[in-house]
C-alpha cells in the first residue's frame, strides 16, 4: 500500500517526458502511467492512439511534444461537458445522492460553506432519516458552513417530508439554495430509487429541482462507479461530485467517469477541510495533471 501511496502520474510522466527521444518505451511507459492512474484500457488506448498520430503527422522525436498533445487531448476532452451548476432558480433545490461512505455529508457541508462564500444564503435538510448519526454529522457541518439546518421533527420520520420541511422553510424565509440529503442505502435499491423518486415528486411540489448532483469517491475509481450505476440509470442525476481527489494517482479516473457515465464533473473536492471543495475547470485540471 505504501507503494501505491507514493506513486503519482507527475512522476511518471516526468520520466517519460524526459527522455531524449520518443521511442517504443515512451509508449509503453506513457500507456502503463495513464492505465495507473485510472484512465481504464479504452481512454488510454485512444489518448495513446491520438498522441501518436500527431507525432507521426509533425514528424517530432521531442518528448516535450508528447507532453503538450497529451494536455490538450486530456483538456479537449474533459471541456466536452459542461461543469457550470444551475442554481438560478429561486429557491434552487439540489438533492445530494450517492451511496455511504463516500463523504456525501461532509460534502454536503463544504458545498453549503462553497456557496457562502459567494454571498448566497443555504438551507440543509437532513433527508437521510435511515442513519441518526448522518443527521448529527450533517448538522456538525452545517454550522462550520455557517447555514441554516432542518433536521427531523422525529426519529425516522419520512424523509420526503423533511425535504418538504426544508423547501418550504427557503420559501418562506427567502433562502436562495436549499441542499437536500438523502439515504444512500436501504435494504433493496429498488426501495432506495423508489424513495429518491418520492422526494423529487414532493419538492417539485413547491419549486424545481435544479440539481440532482451524484458524490463519487475518487479513490474507489471503477468499482465506486459501479456501486452508484443505480443511482445513474434511476436518480435523475445532473452531475458529478468527486470526493477525495488528493493528488493525481486516481486522476485519469475524472476523464474517464464523464466519459463513461456521459455526466459533467461540477465539483471536486482535494482535502479534508470545509474550504476543500471547489468547482471544476478543465483547463486548470489538465495543467495540473499533465503538468
Amino acid at each position: 500500500m505504501a507503494e501505491r501511496a507514493s506513486w503519482s502520474l507527475g512522476a511518471a510522466l516526468r520520466g517519460v517526458f524526459g527522455a531524449k527521444t520518443i521511442d517504443e518505451d515512451t509508449w509503453d511507459d506513457l500507456e502503463a502511467a495513464l492505465i495507473r492512474a485510472d484512465f481504464g484500457p479504452a481512454v488510454t488506448e485512444e489518448i495513446v492512439d491520438a498522441i501518436k498520430a500527431q507525432v507521426e503527422r509533425y514528424k517530432t522525436t521531442d518528448p516535450k511534444d508528447v507532453q503538450r498533445m497529451l494536455r490538450e487531448i486530456v483538456e479537449e476532452r474533459l471541456a466536452k461537458y459542461d461543469p457550470t451548476l444551475k442554481l438560478t432558480e429561486r429557491p434552487a433545490v439540489v438533492l445530494v445522492v450517492g451511496v455511504n461512505g463516500v463523504g456525501k455529508t461532509t460534502t454536503i457541508g463544504k458545498f453549503a460553506r462553497f456557496l457562502r462564500t459567494y454571498d448566497r444564503s443555504v438551507v440543509v435538510g437532513a433527508a437521510d432519516t435511515f442513519r441518526a448519526a448522518a443527521v448529527e454529522q450533517l448538522a456538525t457541518w452545517a454550522g462550520r458552513a455557517g447555514v441554516e439546518i432542518v433536521r427531523p421533527e422525529r426519529e425516522g420520520q419520512d424523509p420526503a417530508s423533511v425535504a418538504f420541511q426544508t423547501v418550504d422553510r427557503a420559501k418562506r424565509e427567502g433562502i436562495e439554495i436549499v441542499i437536500i440529503d438523502t439515504a444512500g442505502r436501504l435494504h433493496t435499491k429498488g426501495g432506495l430509487m423508489d424513495e429518491l423518486g418520492k422526494i423529487r415528486r414532493v419538492v417539485e411540489k413547491q419549486a424545481p429541482v435544479s440539481e440532482v448532483l451524484l458524490v463519487l469517491d475518487a479513490t474507489t475509481g471503477q468499482n465506486g462507479l459501479a456501486q452508484a450505476e443505480a443511482f445513474i440509470e434511476h436518480g435523475g442525476v445532473t452531475g458529478l461530485v468527486l470526493t477525495k481527489l488528493d493528488g493525481s494517482a486516481k486522476g485519469g479516473f475524472v476523464l474517464a467517469v464523464q466519459e463513461k457515465t456521459g455526466l459533467p464533473i461540477k465539483l471536486i473536492g482535494q482535502g479534508e477541510g470545509i474550504n476543500d471543495l471547489t468547482g471544476f475547470t478543465p483547463h486548470v485540471f489538465a495543467q495540473k495533471l499533465v503538468g
